[in-house]
């Protein structure tokens, strides 16, 4: 595991992004290293809470446009999305999952953040949707976690607006749910892991699997293809 450093402090798990070079941009590898993170931390009883945030100062720029892409068939490409894999592996996971963010949040990022239970930012923290600015439509089941969130307005302001918000805005819209400042940020949301880590598990990941199952079940049905209309869009951009 390269891009991420992992620590277990009795019932709480902190997922932490490790490549700050390149503003922990999620290329596949990172990507993958996720996914399997996360399929693991499922199968783990002991941990009851789950933090994600970075070791930088950003939590991630988003999907990794200069990764070069290896040469696939069209149908390849259609079957491989690793991004909405990402999503699905978070939102699969019993334990209660917070964001833990600073810095850039941008695109693929933030759907990652969308999809935790709870998120709680650095008062510097920017984070928005800039993939039509590249010609392209959100995908990685992004657009029903922020519509869930924000409601529809909002969620057109943000996604065909293509700008960055900032946390304080976020936190009056309900994107994020408590913030504070930058050196403050890791020790408030530990302390918030470990108001949930307290909870009895069982009732607790029950009432979020019920949460869950009555939040997206129509949006898993209704965005089945978003990743089909984004290679569309990205095509439409080539042609």
């Amino acid at each position: 595991m390269n891009n991420f450093k992992l620590k277990k402090t009795k019932n709480i798990c902190v997922v932490s992004f490790n490549r700050n070079k390149s503003m922990n941009a999620l290329n596949s590898k990172t990507l993958k290293e996720l996914i399997s993170i996360n399929n693991e931390l499922k199968k783990d009883f002991k941990t009851r809470v789950i933090i994600y945030q970075t070791t930088g100062e950003n939590f991630s720029a988003g999907a990794d446009i200069k990764e070069i892409p290896k040469k696939k068939s069209d149908i390849e490409t259609w079957k491989n999305n690793l991004g909405k894999e990402v999503i699905q592996s978070i939102l699969q996971l019993d334990q209660i999952t917070i964001s833990s963010l600073k810095g850039y949040c941008l695109g693929g990022a933030a759907c990652i953040a969308t999809a935790c239970d709870f998120r709680i930012a650095s008062e510097k923290t920017l984070l928005g949707y800039p993939e039509i600015n590249l010609g392209m439509n959100l995908n990685w089941f992004g657009l029903p976690l922020i519509l869930r969130l924000i409601g529809p307005a909002k969620t057109k302001k943000m996604v065909i607006g293509g700008e960055l918000e900032n946390a304080y805005t976020l936190l009056d819209w309900g994107l994020i749910d408590q913030v504070c400042k930058t050196e403050d940020l890791e020790k408030i949301t530990f302390d918030e892991a470990k108001k949930y880590a307290r909870k009895q598990p069982i009732p607790a990941q029950m009432i979020k699997r019920s949460v869950n199952a009555l939040t997206y079940q129509n949006d898993q049905s209704i965005m089945h293809m978003d990743f089909d209309q984004f290679l569309l869009s990205r095509e439409y951009v080539k042609n």
